[in-house]
């Protein structure tokens, strides 16, 4: 696996594509604060925090929280920072959802069973997450979308363990839920209700595609995509030849920005700036 990582960023308006500093270790999955300036991102399980203006980068207090993947979100606010942590350092699925304060503090577990990998917040104060349940008719362990008050309290599952189901994002309304599924066969993006309703189909294409992101004003849709033949439709690996791709958020105008070489760890959660006009990804050498 490379251990040379370069953050980027890609301009929206001109597709320039910016390095912001490399690292010779893996960094993973930038959030973008809404300060303009800050970005978070995930390397050795700790979560950091890096300056763009000073080009200075330091570790978020998380307390316990010291096994944190890829998988970690922002409030809508942007006061809280929630992260999937392993509770047992030596096993990565037993991820869990904590919540503690942006600027680090003593965190909040907020789901009960593992593994839960998390991608959404939504404006009504919900999560969404991917995690491997058995399924009620058959006792087999299946891949769902759920979702779970930020408070805490129980989890409901809102996809039909049909295919692999990960990535569920929230419409920056928190209508709708974006995901990816394999239920059509390659992975693709879906959309549903906030309640899992209306399942609709959003990519079509011969690729496997992962992680929509939509923009500040819900208006675009970037994701990213794995070639098939490279991969299972339900692996998102590392040191890949990859696709960043955009879309407008009614499925048209399906675009591609860029290649690169990536995979898993260059997008994984919203990395959208502010102002909706980049958004910060990751790379490997």
């Amino acid at each position: 696996m490379s251990q040379y990582s370069i953050l980027e960023i890609f301009d929206m308006e001109t597709g320039a594509r910016k390095t912001v500093r490399e690292f010779d270790r893996i960094i993973e999955a930038p959030n973008w604060l809404n300060d303009g300036d800050t970005i978070l991102y995930n390397a050795g399980g700790r979560i950091w925090r890096y300056s763009l203006s000073r080009d200075r980068e330091e570790p978020v207090d998380t307390g316990a929280c010291v096994s944190c993947n890829n998988d970690h979100v922002l409030s809508p606010d942007h006061r809280f920072l929630a992260v999937s942590c392993a509770s047992d350092p030596a096993n990565g699925w037993s991820s869990q959802i904590y919540i503690l304060p942006v600027g680090g503090g003593q965190p909040r577990q907020v789901t009960e069973i593992s593994p839960s990998f998390l991608h959404g917040w939504s404006v009504k104060d919900e999560l969404a997450y991917c995690a491997f349940r058995p399924d009620p008719a058959d006792g087999q362990n299946r891949i769902d979308v759920y979702a779970i008050p930020a408070s805490g309290g129980p989890e409901v599952r809102l996809t039909d363990g049909v295919g692999y189901n990960d990535g569920p994002e929230y419409s920056p309304d928190g209508a709708h839920i974006w995901f990816n599924s394999t239920r059509s066969g390659l992975m693709q993006v879906w959309r549903m209700d906030r309640d899992g309703g209306n399942l609709t189909r959003m990519t079509h294409t011969d690729s496997n595609c992962w992680f929509p992101h939509l923009s500040p004003d819900g208006k675009t849709v970037v994701y990213l995509v794995f070639r098939k033949g490279d991969l299972e439709p339900w692996e998102h690996l590392p040191d890949k030849q990859v696709e960043l791709w955009a879309m407008d958020a009614d499925g048209g105008n399906g675009r591609k920005l860029l290649d690169l070489f990536g995979g898993q760890g260059t997008i994984n959660v919203n990395s959208w700036a502010p102002d909706g006009k980049r958004f910060a990804f990751v790379s490997y050498r």
